[in-house]
C-alpha cells in the first residue's frame, strides 16, 4: 500500500477503490435479495401451472406448450424498455448502488491515471482496475437495451472478488513506463483487450445461468409428463423468474461475438506493437500464445454454434472455458510465466 503520510492522488485512488468495493458489496446483497423475493412470488404461480397440467393428466405436448409459453413471456420481459419493466424495489436499489460504486470506481481509475501521468493500465493492478470498471460499464450500458438485472448478483460479486483481490495482492507503486510501453498502442491495444474481457464476462455469466436454467426446464418437462408436481419444484427458486435457456444462450452468443471482434483486433494490434517494439510480429512468447489460444477457443465456440449446431450445454461450456482461459491469461500467465510481456509490476 502507498505511504499514508501525505494524501497523494494515488492514496485517494486507493481510498476510492475500497469505497467502490464496499458499495459493490452492498449492491450484491440488494440484487441477491431481489432474486430471492421475486423468486418466492413467482414460484407459486408457476408451480400452480404445473400442478394443473398434472391434475388433468397432461401429455408431453402440454408440458412443452407450457415451457414455450414461458419462453415467449421471458423473452418479452428481457427486451422490455426500461419504462415498461417491473418496478422491483430491490433490483432498483441494487442498480442504483452499482451506479454509485461505478462512479467511485471511475474516480479511482482517473486519479490513478492523473497521478501516473499516463493511461492507468500499464501493469496488472491498473489493468484489473480498468478491466473491472469496463465490466460494470458494459453491464450498466446493456441495461438500457436488455433487462439483465437478474445478472446483477453475478456481475457485482465478480467485481468485488476481482477488484478486492487486485487491491490486496496486485497493488504496485507508480513507476515510469518501460521503453516498449511508450507507444500509442498501449492506449489502444490494452483498452480494447479490457473491453473484450468485459463482454466475455457477461457471456460467461449468462452461460452459467443457461446451464442452470436448462437443467430446471428438463426437470419441469419430465415432472409434467409424469404428473409429478413436486418434481417440478427442484432447483433454485429464482430460476423460475429468469428467461429461458434458449434466450440466455442467444444473448450470451451475441456478447461473445462482440467480444471476439474486439479480441481479434487485440491480437492484430499486439502483433503490430510487437514489431515496433521488438522487430518481429510473432515470437511465440507465452503471452502471445495464450492470447491466440483464447482467440481459437472463442472462434471455435462461434463457429461450432453457427455451423455445427453445437447449442445447449456444449455451447455454454465452450463459453465458460473461454472466459476461464481469459482469467488464466491475466493471472497465472502474468505472475508465473517469464517472457517479453513482463509488465505485471510485481516483484
Amino acid at each position: 500500500m502507498p505511504e499514508t503520510t501525505a494524501l497523494s492522488l494515488d492514496s485517494v485512488s486507493v481510498l476510492l477503490v475500497w469505497t467502490a468495493i464496499a458499495v459493490y458489496a452492498l449492491a450484491f446483497v440488494a440484487y441477491a435479495v431481489d432474486l430471492a423475493r421475486r423468486g418466492a412470488v413467482a414460484v407459486d404461480a408457476k408451480d400452480a401451472q404445473v400442478r394443473e397440467l398434472a391434475a388433468v393428466g397432461a401429455a408431453r405436448e402440454g408440458a412443452v406448450a407450457q415451457l414455450q409459453a414461458q419462453e415467449r413471456a421471458s423473452e418479452a420481459a428481457l427486451n422490455a424498455p426500461p419504462s415498461q419493466r417491473p418496478r422491483l424495489v430491490w433490483a432498483r436499489i441494487g442498480t442504483s448502488l452499482t451506479v454509485l460504486g461505478f462512479l467511485f470506481h471511475l474516480g479511482a481509475d482517473i486519479t490513478r491515471g492523473v497521478a501516473a501521468g499516463r493511461v492507468p493500465w500499464s501493469n496488472m493492478y491498473e489493468f484489473a482496475l480498468t478491466g473491472t470498471l469496463l465490466i460494470v460499464a458494459v453491464y450498466l450500458g446493456v441495461l438500457f437495451r436488455y433487462d439483465l438485472r437478474f445478472l446483477g448478483t453475478f456481475i457485482t460479486g465478480l467485481v468485488v472478488v476481482l477488484l478486492g483481490g487486485t487491491a490486496i495482492w496486485f497493488y504496485t507503486d507508480i513507476v515510469p513506463l518501460m521503453d516498449p510501453l511508450k507507444s500509442v498502442w498501449l492506449v489502444i491495444h490494452v483498452f480494447v483487450a479490457s473491453l473484450a474481457t468485459a463482454l466475455f464476462a457477461l457471456a460467461f455469466g449468462l452461460s452459467v445461468l443457461q446451464l442452470m436454467q436448462a437443467r430446471r426446464e428438463r426437470r419441469v418437462a419430465a415432472a409434467a409428463v409424469a404428473s409429478d408436481a413436486d418434481g417440478a419444484k427442484q432447483g433454485p427458486g429464482f430460476l423460475r423468474t429468469l428467461p429461458s435457456a434458449d434466450a440466455l444462450e442467444s444473448l450470451a452468443y451475441r456478447f461473445a461475438i462482440l467480444g471476439f471482434i474486439f479480441w481479434t483486433f487485440t491480437l492484430i494490434a499486439g502483433s503490430i506493437w510487437a514489431n515496433d517494439a521488438w522487430g518481429r510480429y510473432w515470437g511465440f512468447d507465452t503471452k502471445e500464445v495464450w492470447t491466440f489460444v483464447i482467440w481459437v477457443l472463442y472462434a471455435g465456440y462461434i463457429h461450432a454454434r453457427a455451423t455445427r449446431g453445437w447449442r445447449g450445454s456444449r455451447s455454454a461450456w465452450l463459453s465458460i472455458i473461454g472466459f476461464t482461459a481469459v482469467i488464466f491469461n491475466f493471472t497465472i500467465v502474468n505472475m508465473f510465466f517469464k517472457g517479453l510481456h513482463a509488465y505485471s509490476g510485481l516483484s
